[in-house]
């Protein structure tokens, strides 16, 4: 299976966070799954950061990638494909950062892990 983490499993996942399901960690953790994160998800932990939302040991841009690439995650850049399906998705959600992954997991064919109804309200594949 091919996983696109949202930001906040991403997080949690890193942290330990017992917010996160076991069987998101056990799908996560799955040599058989291609994991992902997506560059939108590093975009929007700076933002956070530098308003103050997002506490972390150190600046995210040096972090998250360093994070990553520890956990055998790989970077899902931001594609032109996955920008032009965003003009097929209902504006039920604006949340730029959600659509573009969103978009990213149609395009790619990739299960979102994630626990935010408003991305559940797609047609989009979900664990």
């Amino acid at each position: 299976m091919r996983l696109l983490l949202d930001t906040h499993i991403f997080l949690w996942f890193i942290s330990g966070d017992k917010q996160l399901a076991i069987s998101a960690q056990d799908a996560i953790r799955d040599p058989h799954n291609d994991v992902y994160l997506s560059v939108a998800s590093l975009w929007e932990a700076i933002i956070k950061y530098q308003l103050g939302k997002l506490p972390l040991p150190a600046p995210p841009e040096k972090y998250l990638p360093k994070q990553r690439e520890k956990h055998l995650i790989s970077s899902l850049e931001i594609d032109e494909g996955s920008i032009a399906q965003l003009a097929q998705l209902p504006l039920l959600h604006r949340d730029p950062f959600d659509r573009i992954i969103i978009g990213q997991a149609l395009q790619h064919n990739m299960v979102i892990v994630t626990v935010d109804n408003s991305i559940k309200a797609y047609s989009v594949q979900v664990l």
